[in-house]
Order: C-alpha cells, then sequence, then structure tokens
C-alpha cells in the first residue's frame, strides 16, 4: 500500500512581488562617494545628501553618454574614447 503524503497547508495567497524601490538603485555606490565628499572636507554627511549627489552624478554621466554616443555615431565608430567623454562633456 502506498504512503499518504503529509498534509500540506492550504496554499496561501501569493502576494505580488513588489520591488522595494530605494533610493540607492543606482549604479554608483554610497561608500566610494562618501569617501570622495570626506577628502574634500565634509566631516558627517547625511544620507539624504549622499543620495542626492548621487542622482545628480548618474544624470550627469547619462547625458554625457548620450552625447558621446552621438559623436561616434557620426564618426562612424562603435567604441566611445576617452575624448568622445571629453567632447560631450564641453
Amino acid at each position: 500500500m502506498a504512503k499518504k503524503k503529509a498534509a500540506e497547508p492550504a496554499p496561501k495567497e501569493k502576494k505580488a512581488a513588489v520591488k522595494k524601490e530605494s533610493k540607492s538603485d543606482g549604479y554608483i555606490a554610497k561608500a566610494p562617494i562618501r569617501r570622495l565628499m570626506k577628502k574634500e572636507g565634509a566631516d558627517l554627511v547625511a544620507a539624504e545628501a549622499l543620495d542626492k549627489l548621487i542622482g545628480f552624478l548618474e544624470v550627469k554621466a547619462a547625458e554625457a553618454t548620450k552625447e558621446a554616443i552621438k559623436i561616434c555615431k557620426a564618426d562612424k565608430r562603435k567604441r566611445i574614447t576617452a575624448s568622445d567623454i571629453r567632447n560631450a562633456t564641453r
């Protein structure tokens, strides 16, 4: 005779997988930016100030990258070089 399976609990209503969005979902790590700020003389750095600066840097980096891509496409190249970034940020 086959063994009976253990009684499984009634399936609970599955919650929708909601990604918890935090302010630090970006690409730039907090620690190096905090060290840079301290190196420049900021003894205490608030987390909100750090998040704000990281957000600003990410936006500026994205803008520079888009402009550098335009420069590369105009020159019919695929690789972004340091000079492309330098020209894009001028």
